[in-house]
């Protein structure tokens, strides 16, 4: 997991082929095995062939992603994402998360469509060379010393906005977001909660032993929202 970490790519360009389905049935298979943030929290991941968004990507499938509409839900729904995200990209597939998208054909269900993800066989380079990530400097996202960081700066996010910060101490790490105030930050919040459970994905792949909760000691970051603590 460590490597795909350092090599995953967003796929925008796609043959537009089916999978065989032999190939849906493993994608189907790790579905079942994906670990939530928060066990117990309801969520559904079906497939869909076809989505619709301002920034929809031509694919042939797409993984619909439903939930509660809460902020945990939000951070649920990025951690569960991301395995499968890494999985794709492991598998010689290539995806992308679209936080614009939703699926075109609405099913009556509990749960409403929070993001979807296109996947498919990528119709451009797969991976990428440590070097080509367009990435902040970790002392712009985080303070402190934990190895995990740099997993957690890897990972992608909402135009690529990293909106996040990370205080490592004592084998702890503390996760913020960045405030909001304007109506496009509000738009943006959805997907920063989002964000932080992508991010929190790359630090339980690189954690032998991995919980999340809220400490009531945390620091405070100016002009970050504290979210919960890596123990």
């Amino acid at each position: 997991m460590k490597e795909i970490i350092r090599k995953r790519k967003s796929i925008r360009k796609y043959d537009s082929a089916p999978l065989v389905a032999a190939v849906l049935e493993k994608v189907k298979a790790q579905i079942a095995k994906v670990t939530p943030l928060f066990p117990g929290m309801p969520y559904s991941i079906e497939i869909a062939s076809k989505t619709k968004g301002a920034f929809n990507i031509k694919a042939p499938h797409y993984l619909v992603f439903s939930g509660e509409d809460s902020e945990a839900s939000y951070e649920n729904i990025g951690f569960i994402g991301q395995q499968l995200d890494l999985f794709l990209s492991g598998s010689g597939l290539g995806a992308c998360w679209l936080g614009a998208s939703k699926p075109i054909e609405a099913k009556a269900a509990a749960l409403p469509p929070i993001i979807c993800m296109s996947f498919g066989n990528p119709a451009e380079p797969l991976h990428r060379e440590l070097a080509e990530f367009k990435r902040k400097a970790l002392n712009e996202i985080s303070e402190g010393s934990d190895a995990r960081l740099e997993a957690a700066r890897l990972a992608p996010s909402a135009i690529n906005a990293q909106g996040w910060y990370f205080i490592a101490e004592n084998g702890k790490i503390h996760c913020y977001r960045k405030k909001v105030a304007s109506l496009m930050g509000l738009i943006f919040k959805k997907m920063h909660y989002i964000d932080m459970g992508i991010a929190l994905y790359h630090i339980a792949a690189e954690s032998e032993n991995f919980n999340y909760k809220k400490e009531a000691s945390a620091p405070e970051r100016k002009g970050f929202v504290y979210m919960g603590t890596v123990v």
